[in-house]
């Protein structure tokens, strides 16, 4: 939670408070009927006070004295922690929208191609392709069936099943636009991306260090199945993801991706 967020929330909290604790004193001892009591809560918070009611025994007037300094003050600072509140989210809601954007050049020069490479060689890739053929039908509900299939899908695929000299020139080819993404401020906004683009530096970094890429120990192997498998991991979180928002917000995008689908075999950008 965001600093913004986490004080207008405070403020929401404390607020609710004073009216509820101020309300159930004035019905107590100044015999206030509920509707009474709120009335004269809010009309003393907002400093409008007509004075057609007022308190009679002490305590009540001990009571409006502390809502007057204390229930003044936090209404006016709910008023402006609000108008702070909407602004950011609003300008939240285009950083996205631009983070967004940068997901969509990511799959489109890379993330689609390796999906591929990785989906043919998943040994479970079947029980994901019934599954993530995305259709303009889909609900919320099936994305969150979808995403929960993708958190706990296994992906097991061996590196030694890959031409490892391939994907690394695959990646190498693509460092320098991969390094471009990460000086894009938005990407801040979404810890998920971060740890994708870490995941495929990583990777990079993996084959590009080594000599050679064919005859490794099984030990070495193994190391890189379990970067590969990282990487593949995010990389079809992510893609769902952005199917997610391109549905929700570009349809002409939307069917675009849905013509290149990495996890479906008949998929062709040729509309029929």
């Amino acid at each position: 939670m965001n600093r913004i967020s986490f004080r207008f929330q405070i403020y929401i909290a404390v607020f609710l408070c004073v009216i509820i604790g101020g309300m159930l004193a004035l019905m107590f001892e100044e015999g206030f009927s509920f509707l009474d009591a709120f009335y004269f809560i809010i009309v003393t918070i907002a400093t409008v006070g007509y004075g057609d009611l007022a308190p009679v025994t002490p305590l009540g007037k001990m009571t409006v004295i502390f809502i007057i300094l204390l229930g003044v003050g936090v209404f006016i600072g709910l008023v402006a922690n609000s108008i702070e509140y909407f602004i950011y989210q609003r300008e939240r809601a285009d950083r996205l929208k631009k983070l967004n954007m940068i997901i969509g050049v990511l799959f489109s020069e890379l993330g689609v191609r390796l999906l591929k490479v990785f989906g043919e060689k998943d040994p479970d890739i079947g029980e994901i392709r019934a599954v993530l053929v995305v259709a303009d039908k889909w609900s919320e509900d099936d994305f969150r069936r979808a995403y929960g299939l993708l958190e706990y899908h296994s992906y097991a695929v061996k590196s030694q099943d890959f031409n490892l000299e391939r994907l690394r020139d695959c990646l190498k080819r693509r460092e320098d636009f991969m390094i471009r993404l990460l000086e894009n401020p938005e990407l801040l906004e979404q810890e998920a991306f971060t740890e994708l683009m870490q995941a495929l530096f990583h990777l990079n970094e993996e084959l590009g260090i080594r000599e050679r890429l064919t005859g490794l120990p099984q030990t070495d192997y193994n190391h890189l199945s379990v970067d590969i498998n990282r990487a593949y991991r995010h990389l079809a979180l992510a893609w769902l993801r952005y199917m997610q928002h391109l549905k929700a917000h570009y349809p002409y995008l939307f069917s675009l991706a849905m013509r290149t689908n990495p996890f479906d075999v008949n998929a062709s950008p040729i509309v029929r």
